[in-house]
């Protein structure tokens, strides 16, 4: 969340970069202020109430040493007042900060200078493009089809098992999907990540942390009895690692990977768009988590674009990078470029990839600073990013790879698969 100080100190600054969201949030910003200065004042008297109290304690056990027991119990009938005034204005501080808090998580994060104004993805910058679109033959089918042809994807079985958009993965599919996994995390690895195993489930103060809750709480599946969440992508459990950490300027930067099966309802929606891997209520994504000094922010998140430029050069995908509008830019980011990867049987460009720096939004709700180098503490920046995102990579490899006679392997997949075409 933002920091109270930053709005109180940047008012206009802030209405105005949230107006790029398409956020009238002057009445929000107002009552932040105005809560704070409430909060503020309600301390300042609870802080004066206690050392009035304290003082007072202080002369009465000199008065009873002196043998003033008279005027000493004068004293204790005040100092029992102060301790319910005390008492009191610890239950409006604690009310006023919760409501504080309360707003402030409602308030999104105050997007970056450079993203563009618009109302939706069809608003968004296309920044860079790569690669050459091949050219298939006659007859080329969508990856639907040619999972059911070659019979290396079951989307009937995962209905019937579960309901859609829980497909099953058989034979080389399998393969292939093991082996995209394999490869991301071995080029996360060499990349300087450190690779993380976690958990799949996370609890309610996880989800505050990163800003899926109570923003995106509608789309995560929720375990009512344990009162758990199934985690929307690896950047939950990943970044939760230091919630609540104080760490020396001397450990950034911190850069983890980590592969989990990710689970996102979805609301229903029908037509080619959403068919086969295209959209999923669960599907496997790799992902790279960064803790960054704020000076070096932004340039990690380009070393993050760079990194994930030099995967798709290697599947030799045809892809292109999209700096995301107001409109379409998620609720805790400052700045998020999208790749998506062309679908050449779809005719379409498809969502692979998102990076995002969120400055200090998550490390503020996380509580994640660092010491600097003067001994002042100071907020991290976080970034995460999809490295990548299987379902529509897969869905790219099956169709801009398809011949007359089979499906090709990319060439950097080999090694993993130990084959070269379905």
């Amino acid at each position: 969340m933002l920091q109270v100080a930053f709005i109180r100190e940047n008012r206009a600054d802030v209405i105005n970069r949230l107006k790029k969201r398409n956020l009238d949030a002057s009445q929000m910003i107002d009552d932040v202020i105005t809560l704070d200065e409430e909060r503020r004042e309600l301390q300042t008297k609870l802080d004066n109430t206690l050392a009035e109290s304290n003082s007072i304690s202080k002369e009465i056990g000199n008065l009873f040493k002196s043998g003033k027991a008279a005027e000493a119990n004068v004293l204790k009938e005040k100092t029992t007042q102060l301790k319910e005034d005390s008492k009191a204005l610890g239950e409006q501080l604690n009310a006023k900060a919760e409501a504080l808090n309360n707003l402030l998580y409602k308030i999104p994060n105050v997007p970056h200078q450079s993203v563009p104004n618009g109302n939706s993805d069809e608003d968004n910058e296309e920044i860079f493009i790569e690669g050459d679109i091949p050219k298939l033959h006659d007859g080329a089918l969508p990856h639907w089809e040619l999972a059911k042809k070659y019979d290396i994807i079951d989307f009937e079985l995962g209905n019937k098992i579960t309901g859609a958009g829980f497909p099953v993965y058989k034979g080389k599919g399998a393969r292939l999907q093991r082996a995209l996994i394999a490869y991301f995390l071995d080029k996360n690895t060499a990349a300087g990540y450190t690779e993380y195993q976690l958990p799949h489930l996370v609890n309610e103060a996880s989800g505050f942390g990163t800003g899926q809750l109570p923003d995106k709480e509608g789309q995560m599946y929720h375990v009512g009895e344990d009162n758990l969440y199934l985690i929307p992508t690896a950047e939950v459990p990943g970044t939760n690692i230091f919630r609540d950490e104080l760490l020396s300027e001397n450990d950034l930067p911190i850069g983890i990977t980590g592969y989990t099966p990710c689970f996102r309802r979805e609301a229903g929606s029908y037509g080619a768009h959403v068919r086969g891997l295209n959209r999923l209520h669960q599907f496997d994504k790799v992902e790279i988590i960064r803790v960054e000094h704020p000076d070096n922010s932004y340039k990690a998140f380009e070393g993050m674009i760079d990194h994930v430029k030099d995967i798709l050069k290697e599947l030799k995908l045809p892809y292109r990078i999209l700096r995301l509008c107001g409109g379409d830019v998620t609720f805790a980011s400052a700045l998020t470029y999208d790749f998506e990867v062309f679908s050449t049987a779809q005719d379409r460009w498809l969502e692979i990839s998102s990076v995002s720096n969120f400055e200090t939004f998550q490390a503020n709700r996380l509580k994640l600073r660092f010491k600097n180098k003067d001994g002042k503490t100071q907020l991290c920046h976080t970034l995460n990013g999809s490295s990548l995102a299987l379902p529509r990579v897969l869905a790219g490899i099956l169709e801009n790879y398809q011949t007359e006679d089979g499906i090709k392997i990319p060439e950097v997949l080999v090694p993993y698969t130990g084959f070269d075409k379905i």
